[in-house]
Formats: structure tokens, C-alpha cells, sequence
């Protein structure tokens, strides 16, 4: 039987476990191969602990070098398969839209699209996923690098379709972030910058658009332990734990992916939607 296998491409260290963390943990733990590629060090991050803060652009800028935490973050959820895009460094965090980070000739904002595809070929040709995973066109929340990972990926795709049976972007759907609102507004937190409606998200996704549920709440734990393990970037006592905590397993152990190429699955009721349970559902 041929090894099932799944390729993540995301933008940034933190952007795997924020994102499908729950997801790449029960794979992992199911036998299945699970292939991280990450475009850049993330070297214009924000850190938010005090102690590392000499560690930031605007400093030594030497967060590109704090790669342990991603190390921590993929042995946290099982993931023994790790590269970064043509290398380590070859692609620096280009910042958010419209900020000098996007003019560095290095930033992956700038990275020559047929290069970069070229080089997550390769790495597709090598390891031979069913299912290949990241960001919608606008990058879920209009990053730079996540737009760009977007297009790298859809280039990459469409020239190893005989390996790759279907192709997913990452999604959060409207009810769940409206779920969330309520939750962390109900406890007084303002997580959301004072938004009371999922209608006001950008990056909400209709519930009908969502063509995948991965049920993941038993390994919630270890994206938990996962994001921890990114402590320059995510407050341990800070917001984004508060929502974990209020809202649980329902925000952070259900991961929700747009089928964008190849044939869907069958689906399950129990989902109360038109939702597979399975990224490899059908294969």
C-alpha cells in the first residue's frame, strides 16, 4: 500500500500550528507522512517577549535564527519532515503590505514565482503527497508571504498533477469565528478589536464554501503544546490562550479546508453540513 502523505506549505514559523497544528498532529499519529515546507525564518515577526525582544528586525535581527521554537512546535505534533522553500534563509518574512520589509530584494514578496515553484516541485516530486495544503488567494488575512505562498503552491500543483490528487486551501468558517466573538466577548476579552460580527472578518469563509472538517479535538493538546513552543510569537498568557481556553475544543481542535482541485470525498452528516472528514477522503 502506497504511504499516504500530506504537504503543508505555509509562510511563516507559528503559521503551521496556529493554522493546522491539530490536523498534522493526527495524521502524524495516524502512520500518515506529514511534509511541512516553510517559506521563510519569519524574520519580521513581532516578538512579544520581553527578554527576546533584542532578537527583532528593528534590532539585532536575529529572530531568523531563533529556529528551535519551530523545531519544538513540529516535535510537539509528531512532524518529522521539515524544509524550508530553496533552503534554509533563501527567502526572508517580507513584513505586512506596504511596509519597507516588502522592498528587501531577499523577501519572498519578490522571490521570482518560477524559481520558487521549481524548488517546492522538486521537493513534491521527491516526497509524493495525495494532498497538498495552504492559503487561499489573499493569503487568508492579506500577508504578503501567504499571498505569495499561495501562488508558489497553485504553480507547483498544477505541474505535478500526477501526483497530486487534491489540492486544499486553509479556511475558518463564518459560524466558528461568530462562535468566537461571543465567547471572548461574553468573558470580556476584545480579542477581535471590538468586531461583534463574523461579517466584518475578511478572511471568514461561508459555511457553504467549507468542503472539509478534520475532527482533531484529541490532539488539541499538542497544538497546544505546539504553540507554545513558538513563545516569541504567541502570549502564553495573552489573548489567543484566552480564546483557547473559553471556546476549546471547538475553535482549536476542528480545522476547516477548501477543496480546490481533485474530487471530493464522500461526506458526513455528523458534521451537520456537506463537509468531508478526511483530507484523503475518496483516495
Amino acid at each position: 500500500m502506497t504511504q499516504r502523505t500530506v504537504l503543508l506549505v505555509h509562510a511563516h514559523p507559528d503559521d503551521e500550528t496556529i493554522g493546522t497544528g491539530a490536523t498534522m498532529a493526527k495524521y502524524a499519529a495516524d502512520g500518515v507522512n506529514v511534509v511541512l515546507v516553510t517559506c521563510t525564518l519569519g524574520e519580521e515577526g513581532e516578538v512579544l517577549v520581553p527578554a527576546l525582544a533584542g532578537l527583532a528586525a528593528d534590532k539585532a535581527d536575529q529572530l531568523g535564527g531563533w529556529l528551535h521554537e519551530l523545531d519544538e512546535a513540529c516535535k510537539a505534533l509528531g512532524v518529522h519532515d521539515h524544509r524550508f522553500l530553496g533552503g534554509i534563509g533563501a527567502y526572508r518574512d517580507s513584513g505586512m503590505i506596504d511596509t519597507p520589509a516588502n522592498d528587501n530584494p531577499r523577501c519572498f514578496w519578490r522571490a521570482d514565482l518560477d524559481v520558487a515553484a521549481a524548488q517546492l516541485i522538486e521537493v513534491i516530486r521527491e516526497v509524493r503527497p495525495q494532498v497538498v495544503v495552504t492559503y487561499d488567494e489573499n493569503g487568508g488575512y492579506g500577508h504578503p508571504d501567504h499571498i505569495q505562498a499561495h501562488r508558489v503552491t497553485v504553480k507547483a500543483v498544477e505541474q505535478t498533477r500526477d501526483i497530486v490528487q487534491k489540492f486544499y486551501y486553509t479556511a475558518v468558517p463564518r459560524s466558528f469565528i461568530q462562535a468566537g466573538i461571543d465567547a471572548m466577548k461574553e468573558q470580556g476579552h476584545d480579542f477581535f478589536g471590538g468586531i461583534e460580527s463574523a461579517d466584518d472578518v475578511p478572511f471568514a469563509a461561508d459555511d457553504d464554501v467549507i468542503t472539509t472538517q478534520v475532527d482533531a479535538r484529541d490532539f488539541l493538546d499538542a497544538k497546544t503544546d505546539a504553540m507554545r513552543a513558538h513563545a516569541s510569537q504567541i502570549e502564553v498568557e495573552g489573548p489567543f490562550f484566552a480564546m483557547s481556553n473559553h471556546i476549546g475544543q471547538k475553535a482549536f481542535g476542528l480545522e476547516h479546508y477548501v477543496l480546490m482541485a481533485g474530487d471530493k470525498g464522500p461526506t458526513d452528516p455528523s458534521t451537520g453540513h456537506d463537509w468531508e472528514i478526511d483530507l484523503f477522503a475518496g483516495l
